[in-house]
């Protein structure tokens, strides 16, 4: 049988429970940072989806066509936030111009 002194048991819990906090913070800090490229946001798909309201597929015509310019990290694609504002601005005044 095992037996470890109990204040012994009791220093290695209370090291053990501080390196899960560190770790549980640095966590956080991750899961509310933003993905961003020299300090510009970054969209993935399934965010420009949800904010356009469109396909993957569509989103990839797009790319294709050159409308979009997007960029591709470690085999994810990415989109500048300042190019899909020019992107949305642009399809914007094109459909105007056309419903004249």
């Amino acid at each position: 049988m095992l037996y470890i002194d109990k204040e012994l048991f009791e220093a290695w819990m209370e090291r053990l429970l501080e390196r899960i906090e560190v770790l549980d913070r640095k966590m956080e800090k991750l899961n509310n940072s933003k993905n961003q490229l020299n300090g510009e946001n970054l969209l993935d798909n399934q965010d420009l989806c949800m904010l356009l309201k469109v396909s993957t597929r569509t989103l990839q015509r797009y790319r294709s066509s050159g409308l979009l310019p997007y960029r591709r990290i470690q085999q994810k694609t990415f989109y500048l936030e300042s190019d899909v504002h020019k992107f949305i601005c642009q399809k914007f005044v094109s459909r105007n111009k056309k419903g004249k």
